[in-house]
This record gives structure tokens, C-alpha cells and sequence, in this order.
């Protein structure tokens, strides 16, 4: 099968008109009961976050930060998801899901303190301000099994599959067409096939692993490796924020209800470089990028709500709070001061151990030998 035979879930076409797919007919009963307050939120979201974003990669640039993930081009995908997530549900990102950790209640500041080099790993997952969402993941497709590990553990102890979506819970877990080739991605959905885990594996297909681009690395649509493992599987345009809150929306309340895991390949594009320390001249061209700019998420949802009659102040409102928002980040985050030291002992043990006090003692000992105690 090729891509161009595979059904893509689409509501919004390129320039924000109301045009479901085929395959979007049965998800247009719950499009229809999303709120204006609603749909006003989603395009809140993403402008936002791309604020935020733009704001981020120049605080790297300035050497505010050591390295930034760019998320340009992925709000829609994102965001959809994100706010298609039940308060009760686990988010596992792996490290470019800005968006997501945002509406989950992440403070962005906590991932620049991940970026900046001033935090082992930015949040506590357990505080519920953080809205269960787990840590961010560099080590390529590991957060997947963490996560099937965790949606068979709600299994198992009969948080899934009661029939009460109130309180029932699931996983969803983001990841990348790169991180797709990785065998650990595979071994997840093994087990969260054979053990039915409340998990859905969100593939976020931004066309380029780096520099590899996802022709070279699969033969078939990335949608269709999970479907080998027999999981319910679901190709959506990754730019059609409606689209994608649905598709989770509906997903996850699958996997909650005790139907097996479901996978979601949003199809869309990374607008920037793959990180700040990536040139994508080198392996791209500006055709490519400004062809996929022509289908900008954001500017998508803009005309969608502007055919609905939102009017400018709307859309002013919107960008003085992104704005707002960009320089509170960039505030903040030039105020954040070096961590001490002894930061590198904490919580290596869940409880004290000689060893590390024995360790802590000795690097005091040996910094205080030299002239000035430092």
C-alpha cells in the first residue's frame, strides 16, 4: 500500500475550509460538540506555544540554553492530543512535546531549567500540577516502553476497563518517525498488544529523522507498523487540529474502556531544525519547506475560526498573551541562578545511603583544598 492510498483523517483542508474526509465521518459527531470556547482555545494554545518556541530557540542562541527541540509546524498535532487527554490519563513525551506539557500544566520555565542544564529532569511528575505527565526522554523510543509498562500496570490493577470514562485511565505516549525504527518502539507494542495495555502510541511523522527523511526508513506508511502487531491503527493530518483532537479523543476513550491499545500517525512537519545544533539546508529544500508552510497549522485554524465570524480582537487578544507569555519565559529564565552542587546527590537513592554521604564528603573535602576553598 502506498501513502497515497492510505485514508487520511482530515476535517480542515489547507486553507481552514470545513471539508471532512471520508474517513472523518465518524469522528463528526464529536467535532460537533466541541464549544466555540473550545475551538477559541485550541488556536490560544498554539499560537502560544509557538511564542514560546521562537522564544526558546533565541535564548539558546544567546547562550541562554545549551541545546533547544523546536516544535514549529507541530502545534496542531499537539495540541489536539493534548487537550483530547482526560485529566486522569499519563502523558510519557519524549523531549519535543512542548504543547502537550504546557496544557498539561508543565511550566515551560521547567523545561528551559531541563535545556539549561540547571535540573536533572525539569518536573516532578508526581505533583499534580504537572497533570501526570512524566519527564522528557533524549534516549530515542525508551519512553515507549515506559509507557506500555505503565498502561499494562493500570491494567492489571483495574484502573482501565471498568466502563467509566470518568475515571478510568489510559496512556498516551508521543514519538517520532525517527524514534519508529527504533527496536524498543517495537518491543512496546508486543507487549501492549499481548497484555491489551490502555496505550496510545502517538507518532508524531515530521518527515525528517535529523537527516534522514521517512521514505529511507520505511517502504510502507509508518501507520502501518503498528497495525502489523494488530493494534487498531489510525492516519491523521497531523496540521488539522480538530482532526487530531478527535482521533485521540476517541482512541484513548477506546483504550480506557478496555479495547487494547490504539496508534495514531499524525502526519505533519518540522518547520525548523530538528534541534538548535541541526542546519536543515544540508539535507532539505526550500521547496519542500515552504510547500508545508503553505499548510501551517496555525494559519489553518485562523481561517477556520474567521469563517465562523471570530472577529479581530479576538486574534489580537491572542497574540498580546503569546507575546506576553514569550517574555515572561525569557524573564524568568535569565533569572535562573546555577544549582548547588550537592543537587548531584539528591534522589540517586529513595532514601540515605553512606555511600552517597561518603561521596558528598569527599568532593567538599576536595574542593575546599584548593587556594580559596573553590
Amino acid at each position: 500500500m502506498t501513502t497515497s492510498e492510505t485514508p487520511l483523517v482530515q476535517v480542515l483542508d489547507a486553507s481552514g475550509r470545513f471539508a471532512p474526509s471520508a474517513s472523518a465521518e465518524r469522528y463528526l459527531p464529536l467535532i460537533e460538540k466541541i464549544s466555540d470556547a473550545e475551538l477559541e482555545q485550541f488556536y490560544r494554545d498554539m499560537v502560544s506555544i509557538r511564542a514560546i518556541d521562537i522564544q526558546a530557540t533565541n535564548l539558546q542562541r544567546q547562550g541562554q540554553l545549551a541545546l533547544w527541540p523546536p516544535s514549529r509546524g507541530q502545534e496542531a498535532a499537539q495540541v489536539g492530543s493534548g487537550r483530547a487527554a482526560r485529566a486522569q490519563d499519563t502523558i510519557f513525551p519524549s523531549y519535543r512535546e512542548h504543547a502537550v506539557t504546557r496544557i498539561r500544566g508543565v511550566d515551560p520555565v521547567d523545561i528551559i531549567k531541563l535545556m539549561r542544564g540547571v535540573s536533572h529532569g525539569g518536573w516532578d511528575p508526581t505533583d499534580p500540577k504537572n497533570g501526570n505527565t512524566r519527564l522528557y526522554t533524549l534516549v530515542l523510543g525508551s519512553q515507549v516502553l515506559h509507557a506500555t509498562g505503565y498502561a499494562m500496570g493500570l491494567a492489571f490493577d483495574g484502573r482501565s476497563g471498568t466502563g467509566d470514562l470518568d475515571h478510568d485511565e489510559a496512556v498516551i505516549v508521543y514519538y517520532g518517525d525517527g524514534a519508529s525504527s527504533q527496536g524498543d518502539v517495537h518491543e512496546a507494542m508486543v507487549f501492549a498488544a499481548s497484555y491489551q495495555a490502555p496505550t496510545v502510541f502517538f507518532l508524531q511523522n515530521n518527515h525528517w529523522a535529523i537527516s534522514v527523511p521517512v521514505s529511507t526508513q520505511s517502504r510502507v506508511p509508518l501507520v502501518e507498523r503498528s497495525a502489523g502487531y494488530g493494534i487498531p491503527s489510525v492516519r491523521v493530518d497531523g496540521n488539522d487540529v480538530l482532526a487530531s483532537y478527535a482521533v485521540s479523543r476517541v482512541a484513548l476513550d477506546e483504550a480506557r474502556s478496555g479495547e487494547g491499545p490504539r496508534a495514531i500517525e499524525a502526519v505533519t512537519y518540522r518547520l525548523g531544525a530538528h534541534t538548535t545544533s541541526d542546519d536543515p539546508t544540508k539535507y532539505r529544500g526550500s521547496d519542500e519547506e515552504e510547500s508545508w508552510a503553505r499548510r501551517d497549522p496555525i494559519a489553518r485554524m485562523r481561517a477556520f475560526l474567521e469563517n465562523r465570524g471570530a472577529g479581530g480582537q479576538f486574534f489580537a487578544d491572542v497574540e498580546a498573551e503569546a507575546a506576553d507569555a514569550a517574555e515572561d519565559l525569557r524573564a524568568r529564565s535569565v533569572e535562573l541562578g546555577a544549582p548547588s552542587a550537592d543537587k548531584i546527590f539528591d534522589h540517586v537513592y529513595s532514601e540515605p545511603h553512606p555511600l552517597i554521604d561518603e561521596q558528598k564528603a569527599w568532593r567538599a573535602a576536595y574542593e575546599a583544598s584548593f587556594e580559596g576553598g573553590n
